[in-house]
Parts: C-alpha cells; sequence; structure tokens
C-alpha cells in the first residue's frame, strides 16, 4: 500500500481523498494557497505545503511547486483529484518522471482521451458508439467542409478537439453560417486551449446527458459500475445528477457498459474513469472520456457500495481490480445537488463569510464539504462549496428525502443555490425523469420571462 499522498487540489474533492487515504492508513499531505490555508483539510492532513499565493496559475496549476512539494516531504503519490491539473498529461508524466506516482491514467492516455478527434477515433476503433460527424480535423477547404456537413445533415456543432467544460463549441443551423462558425471556433479554441483544430458532428437536438463509470486496473481487468444521469445542466455545468439513470434497462446496461469495459482494456486504461454519452431515442453517443475521479461519483457509490476512491488508490499502489462485474449490483436509487455560492437567481458568485451552517441528516443522506461556521469562501476559484447526496430504495424516496435535506441545510451570510436546487426538485419534469439537457435551461427562461411579466 501507498505510505504517504500529496493531495493536489482544494476544497471538498481534497478532503474527500484524505478520508479515504486515512482509512487505508496512508499519510497525507494537503498542499494549498495562501488564501486556503484555512480549509478543513489541511487542519486534518499529516502534512501541509504551501505552494503558492491565492490565483490558481501560480498554485494549483503550478506543477514544480506540487511535485516540489511531493519532494520535501518525501510522499510516494500525487493525487489530482479533479480539474486543475487532473487531466493534463503533462503533469502527469512530470510527476512520474520525477519518480513518483500518478493517481490517475498514464500520461499517454490523459492525452489521447484529451483530443477530442483522436478520442472518437479511437472509440470507433474499440466499437463504442458516436455521434455521425466529420471523422477528423476540419481542414481550410470550405467546399470541403460543406460536403461534410451536408452529408451528417443539419443542425450541426463545431467543436473545439482540445476543448471541454461546454467551451469551444457552436451550433450550425444552416449552411450560409457555417464557415463563419468554423472560423470563430477555431480562433476561440486557440485563445482558450492554445489548439485551433475543430471537428464537426450532428447535433442531437433532444439528447440526455447519460455517462458509464468505469474501474480499471491497467493490468488487463476492467469492470463498469452503471450509468449516471446528469442531464440536468445549466450552459453545459450539471447542477443535479443521478444513478441510475431513469428508463435505462438493465439490458442497455449491460450493453453499453461491456463495450465501455471493452474500449478501457483495448487502450490499457489504468484507475476510474467515466465514458460520457449522449443519449436520444434508445441510442448512446459517445462525446468524451474524463480520465479523473468524476465530482458526481458519490452517486455511483451510494447506489453500488463501491469507494472509488479507494479504489483509486489500491488500483494506483499496482493492486489488481478486487471486484468482479458480477459483484456489482445497483440497489436503490442516488441523487446528488451541487451546492453553489452563487445568486440562485442571477447565478453570480456570491463568496464571503460563512456566519452559521448547518448539514441535513436522516437516514440515506450524505454531505460532502469542507465548510464550517466562520469559513470564508474565497473569490479566486469554483463557486462550488459542497455535494448534497441522498440514497432511497427508489426514486421516488430519493427525491422526497433530498427535499427534505434541502430544507434542513442551513448556509447563511452567503448567497447559495439551494432555493434553484428546492425549484429542480419540486419541478414536474424532473420527478417525471428523462429529461433532456436543454429542459433546465428551457425552464430557467420561461421562469424569467413571467417574472419579467409580473412585473
Amino acid at each position: 500500500m501507498l505510505d504517504k499522498v500529496v493531495i493536489a487540489n482544494r476544497g471538498e474533492i481534497a478532503l474527500r481523498i484524505l478520508r479515504a487515504c486515512h482509512a487505508l492508513g496512508i499519510r497525507t499531505v494537503a498542499v494549498h494557497s495562501t488564501v486556503d490555508r484555512n480549509l478543513k483539510h489541511v487542519a486534518m492532513a499529516d502534512e501541509s505545503v504551501c505552494i503558492g499565493p491565492a490565483p490558481s496559475s501560480e498554485s494549483y496549476l503550478n506543477m514544480a511547486s506540487i511535485i516540489a512539494a511531493a519532494e520535501v516531504t518525501d510522499a510516494q503519490a500525487i493525487h489530482p483529484g479533479y480539474g486543475f491539473l487532473s487531466e493534463n498529461a503533462d503533469f502527469a508524466e512530470r510527476v512520474e518522471q520525477s519518480g513518483f506516482i500518478f493517481i490517475g491514467p498514464r500520461a499517454e492516455t490523459i492525452r489521447l482521451m484529451g483530443d477530442k478527434v483522436e478520442a472518437i477515433r479511437a472509440m470507433k476503433e474499440a466499437g463504442v458508439p458516436c455521434v455521425p460527424g466529420s471523422g477528423g480535423p476540419l481542414g481550410d477547404d470550405n467546399a470541403a467542409n460543406i460536403k461534410i456537413a451536408r452529408e451528417i445533415g443539419y443542425p450541426i456543432i463545431v467543436k473545439a478537439a482540445g476543448g471541454g467544460g461546454g467551451r469551444g463549441m457552436r451550433v450550425v443551423h444552416t449552411e450560409a453560417h457555417l464557415n463563419a462558425a468554423i472560423q470563430t471556433t477555431k480562433s476561440e479554441a486557440k485563445a482558450a486551449f492554445g489548439n485551433d483544430m475543430v471537428y464537426m458532428e450532428k447535433f442531437l437536438e433532444n439528447p440526455r446527458h447519460v455517462e458509464i463509470q468505469v474501474l480499471a486496473d491497467g493490468q488487463g481487468s476492467a469492470i463498469h459500475l452503471g450509468e449516471r444521469d446528469c442531464s440536468m445542466q445549466r450552459r453545459h455545468q450539471k447542477v443535479v445528477e443521478e444513478a441510475p439513470a431513469p428508463g435505462i434497462t438493465p439490458e442497455q446496461r449491460a450493453e453499453i457498459g461491456k463495450v465501455c469495459v471493452e474500449a478501457c482494456i483495448r487502450i490499457g486504461y489504468r484507475g476510474a474513469g467515466t465514458f460520457e454519452f449522449l443519449y436520444e431515442n434508445g441510442r448512446f453517443y459517445f462525446i468524451e472520456m474524463n480520465t479523473r475521479i468524476q465530482v458526481e461519483h458519490p452517486v455511483t457509490e451510494l447506489v453500488t457500495g463501491i469507494d472509488l476512491v479507494r479504489e483509486q488508490l489500491m488500483i494506483a499502489a499496482g493492486r489488481k481490480l478486487s471486484i468482479k462485474q458480477s459483484d456489482i449490483v445497483l440497489e436503490g436509487h442516488a441523487i446528488e445537488c451541487r451546492i453553489n455560492a452563487e445568486d440562485p437567481e442571477t447565478f453570480m458568485p456570491c463568496p464571503g463569510l460563512i456566519q452559521h451552517f448547518h448539514a441535513p441528516g436522516g437516514p440515506g443522506v450524505r454531505v460532502d464539504s469542507h465548510i464550517y461556521e466562520g469559513y470564508r469562501v474565497p473569490p479566486n476559484y469554483d463557486s462550488m462549496i459542497g455535494k448534497l447526496i441522498v440514497h432511497g430504495p427508489d426514486r421516488d424516496t430519493a427525491i422526497a428525502r433530498m427535499r427534505v435535506a434541502l430544507s434542513e441545510m442551513v448556509v447563511d451570510g452567503i448567497k447559495t443555490n439551494i432555493p434553484l436546487q428546492q425549484r429542480i426538485l419540486s419541478d414536474a419534469g424532473f420527478q417525471q425523469g428523462g429529461m433532456n439537457i436543454h429542459y433546465l435551461e428551457k425552464r430557467l427562461k420561461e421562469q424569467k420571462e413571467k417574472t419579467i411579466s409580473i412585473v
């Protein structure tokens, strides 16, 4: 087993990793920026190292400082969590070249899956169903691009090969706007990702976002842990996630899960990962693979009973998977609400001092959060301050438990999106289940227009 791990992240995921390490008897090193010295996991870690000032570019994205922290503390491994450097192939490579274990996939795997064009090509070769598209990067030949779009059929979406998180994409409904959209997306991609390569796909108009969780040991064994539905989104950012996905049959789950497992073995995948799909009319279409632990991993943990972070640590220590596919049985239903420090109407970030905090409780309730009374939410990072997760024997029970838990949760001193989550959980469409990725934004727009008309 690993002896000491550097946690190269902050907030709730850093605390989650720390707890998994301590449960396995692994000592921990918390690295932090100057503004994060009062984070809960920093106080609980065996050692801590300040790696720079508040801006993430000078701290949590500073590869040299993080690796230096591992060196001075004699750590064995570095866990990147999610975000920041978690899917940076150069960082993974530098970590291992420096003699440490990167708790995640190999650099070449991250690099492959980070290039959306190459990832789609690799998945097609592995038999994973993909969205009809250009099959490669778009060139500067306008006539050739028009021909590709006609063959795919409008509407199409132009995507940056190096993009992610909803950035670097543009929907095109008519041929007249195609070439301008390609050039604009290329310019934006160059500025945002340092890579102006773009590709084209069929734009599915009413899909759901359904993803498959996998674990692989990099030694020839892999399993899937079922699916999550992450269709409740705003501006391509997930707001509510649940497992299993409403309406997915055991047969569909087994079929798409088997394909993902075979793909993992084919590319020599190591660690935890997620295959993200658009799902429409009973068919799955691969869009990307996240080569890290996901924000929404707790819903999978609650329906499977598997500690995913523990498994990451075991795999990084060189252990073969001890779990077989036949061991994975989905029990009940789980829902996660992301709790953000933001105005629930305008969605503007609301950093500041938390004057009172009360975490909800009761059967099947889990709170993953680093906040506490007297903690000051800094303005420098993502606005998520925690995750509220519930589990029940069925979806209706899980919804009921989440509504109670949201009503009990108190975060005073700053604004949060708890009122928004309460509206979502009370929404008839959400309660029905199986809504598409555009549903939440459409409902928010309708509510805003209704409010304006009343005023």
